[in-house]
Parts: structure tokens; sequence; C-alpha cells
């Protein structure tokens, strides 16, 4: 027997999170969620984006087997900033059966009618942060940390049940050069010296904090109209720096500040944790930080998390000095390639940065929109 039901006990929030490393298991582009962080996003107490959004969560089971997942969102401050009357799926996980899909929407769109929206998107998250977008291309290529991944036929449910594209993400390997380009070098060297920004050095993680809220309140003036962003509260953005910081190394944390010591720019990378978190299946405890540290150590792959710049200073050498720097570590550390994450595709801002650079595009992933009417 075939059944979708609401989540309502920790048992079935467990089954909840478990399922895609049960979908997945001999996969090997499928790179798991830390479990821990999966626990703080749907814990209303832990999660400051509780404060303007409500959520449900849906288990498929069938003959008592977990068969499928879903959770709807709904973002009350975007909606009433835009207007809008939107909802949101995410972590959604199925298997390869369009009735398991259709049940699991339905109770998601009669949840969805029943608080007065009008229109589905997904997958998108609580946040920007959050992880967005399904795979329609690159199923052949391992996972990052920061996005999701799943099973072509996902884009063909989809598409049975109504729903049609919104919008793409794209990402690339941006591979290292063997010296640093002496165009960039040029541009960051003139930035510096005419306008006085400075590349600022830190020793300890400790003496970053004191920027985190200012880089993460330039994030949200400078991806303020992005499709779906909504700016991130005081308390998601210290959440955002506990999550952040406790995996980043100080070789890629690149903060620019202008001559006032304002941040106008900054960067973050972290060497990739796709293998190590394949090796623990997302959990950190009891020895799953071991590989994870090794990881951070050794590393051949960076992972693009952030780069940001205020957007007055768009085009005044910012990223040149960001780039720059990036690429002497990178280089001075053997990486041999960079993953962007996902970037809009109508984003020319961004992936502009990259014509300098040997590249490959080989991701592609897309959010559904569908009318609820």
């Amino acid at each position: 027997m075939l059944c979708v039901q609401p989540i309502s006990s920790k048992r079935d929030w467990k089954l909840f999170f478990n399922f895609p490393n049960l979908l997945y298991t001999d996969n090997p582009y499928y790179v798991p969620t830390l479990l821990l962080d999966e626990r703080w996003n749907f814990n209303p107490k832990k999660n400051p984006a509780y404060e303007y959004c409500e959520t449900v969560a849906f288990l498929a089971k069938q003959d008592g087997k977990v068969v499928g997942r879903i959770a709807a969102l709904i973002n009350h401050k975007l909606n009433k900033v835009q207007a809008q009357s939107y909802m949101r799926f995410t972590r959604f996980d199925v298997i390869d059966d369009i009735k398991v899909s259709r049940l699991l929407f339905d109770a998601v769109f009669a949840w969805g009618k029943q608080k007065g929206m009008n229109t589905i998107i997904g997958p998108i998250g609580f946040s920007d942060l959050d992880k967005q977008g399904l795979l329609v291309d690159g199923f052949d290529q391992i996972g990052m940390f920061i996005t999701l991944y799943n099973h072509p036929y996902y884009h063909e449910h989809l598409s049975q049940l109504g729903f049609a594209k919104d919008i793409d993400w794209v990402e690339y390997k941006v591979f290292v050069p063997q010296q640093p380009d002496p165009r960039i070098e040029r541009i960051c060297e003139i930035a510096q010296k005419r306008h006085g920004y400075r590349l600022l050095s830190f020793t300890k993680k400790k003496e970053v904090i004191p920027y985190a809220h200012q880089m993460f309140h330039m994030y949200n003036e400078s991806f303020a109209k992005l499709y779906g962003f909504c700016p991130l509260s005081d308390g998601q953005i210290d959440m955002a720096i506990k999550q952040f910081f406790s995996l980043v190394s100080l070789d890629y944390i690149f903060v620019v500040v202008d001559a006032l010591e304002s941040v106008i720019g900054f960067g973050i990378m972290v060497p990739s944790l796709s293998k190590a978190l394949q090796q623990t299946r997302g959990r950190i405890f009891p020895f799953g930080f071991i590989p994870i540290l090794q990881a951070l150590k050794t590393h051949q792959v960076l992972d693009m998390y952030l780069i940001a710049v205020k957007p007055e200073y768009f085009g005044r050498g910012v990223n040149a000095i960001i780039m720059h720097e990036g690429i002497k570590r990178a280089i001075a550390n053997g990486v041999l390639y960079a993953e962007t994450g996902p970037e809009l595709e109508n984003n020319n801002n961004v992936q502009t940065q990259w014509k300098s650079f040997r590249t490959e595009q080989h991701k592609r992933r897309r959010c559904y929109i569908r009318s609820l009417d």
C-alpha cells in the first residue's frame, strides 16, 4: 500500500534525512549533506529563517518502506516584498515511480492552497545559501558539498506533473593556470594604488569574525536583485558564520576593504569535501571529522562558496584583487581546478570573471515553476 503522510515524529525526521543516502547508495557522484546541518535547517529553534518561513515535510511509504520525501516552504517575507503568493518545494527525492511523485506533490499542492498560495517553484530552499536547482545536465560529475544531486528521471516526473523551466543555473570547472595572469595582476595593482583598496591578512579565524557581519550584509546588497533572493536576517547571518567558518581555511578567505576599512568585496573558497563526505555518509561523529580534516589539509580541488562585491564597486578591480590572490594560493597549494557552484545563467557579472581562464561548463541545474490553480 502506498501512502503519503506529514512528518510528526523524530523517527520520521530521521527517515526523511537518511532517505537520500539509501536512494544513492551505489552512486559514485552523489555527495551526502551534513546531517547535523539538515537537523539545524528544519529545527525552528535553531534556524532563524523560521521567523518568516513556515514549512511542512512529507514521507511517501510503500508497505512501510520509504520511497519518497519532499518539503514545502512559504517565505512570507519575500512574498510580502514582491506582492506574490509563492511557495517552494525542497528536499525532493523519490524512486522512479511517477505515482509516488504525484502523491507527494498532491500533498504539497493541497497544503499550499490551504495557505492561500497560487504558484510553486523549486527546488529552492530557505535562502540563497541553501541547496537549490534540480540537476538536468552533469549526472556523471561528482557533486559539491553545497549542491544537490538527483537522478535524470526527476526531470521527467516534474514535466509530467505540469512543471516548466523558470530559470537555470550553470556551473564551471575553472582550471588553475601555471602562473598568475599578468593582466589580472596589473588590474589588481592599479585598483590598490589608485583607490586605496587593501586585501586583509589573517593568522587566526577569530580575526575574521569582526568583519564577518559586514561581509554578509554586503552579500545582501550584492545579491539583492538575483532570482529568488531574500536578504539574510541578523540571525541567519550568525548561523551562516557558524556554518561557513567552521570549515573554511584561512588560505581561502579573501576580504577587501576600502581606505575607510569598510568591506567592499570578499571571496570564500573551501577545499572540496565531496570525497570526505562520501566516506562519512554525511556524519561528523564519532569519526567522520577525520576525513573532513584530512580533506581540508590535502586537496587538489577547491569549491567556490561565495564571491561578492558591493554593487557600486563593480568593475573597479575588487574582483581582480580577490582572484589574483586566490590564483597565487591555489598554485602554491597544488590545486588543479576550482568549481564555481551554481551561477544564474543570466548573471553576466559573475561569468565574465572566468573569461581569462580555461574553463569547462560541466553542470546545469533548474528551478521549475507551476501554477496551483
